[in-house]
């Protein structure tokens, strides 16, 4: 069964690539365009990787972010940060708050693939859980 991914950001031309990209690896993708549709799509799919917009409608992804790592049963879930914010308080805060990683737009495709494969390959599948 493929790994799934959710895509969680409210810009068409941001969403389209990286979905085109994911699927191209063999992922199944999921997309919300707001933080509250992500927190719905997480709890009904539990994603094994949610790459995530900060600057989302009503829920921010730092908020998001937050809400899923404050849940024990959505620990394993792993999260990349895919935004526009670079300062470097701004990339500790998502750090800090639990994602695995943190990419600026504009980014690079090889990379954010070479860190989607890390993070799912280093997923323990026998957890007995």
């Amino acid at each position: 069964m493929p790994k799934e991914i959710l895509i969680v950001d409210d810009e068409p031309s941001i969403v389209i690539p990286i979905q085109f990209l994911m699927e191209q690896q063999g992922y199944s993708v999921l997309v919300a365009e707001n933080g509250e549709d992500a927190l719905d799509a997480i709890y009904k799919y539990k994603p094994d990787l949610i790459l995530l917009d900060i600057m989302l409608p009503r829920i921010d992804g730092y908020e998001v972010c937050e809400i899923v790592r404050l849940n024990p049963e959505y620990r394993d879930v792993k999260i990349i940060f895919l935004t526009a914010k670079g300062r470097e308080v701004e990339i500790a805060k998502g750090l800090a708050l639990g994602a695995n990683a943190y990419f600026t737009k504009p980014f690079s495709n090889t990379e954010l693939v070479a860190k989607v494969k890390e993070l799912l390959n280093n997923t323990n599948e026998d957890t007995g859980e």
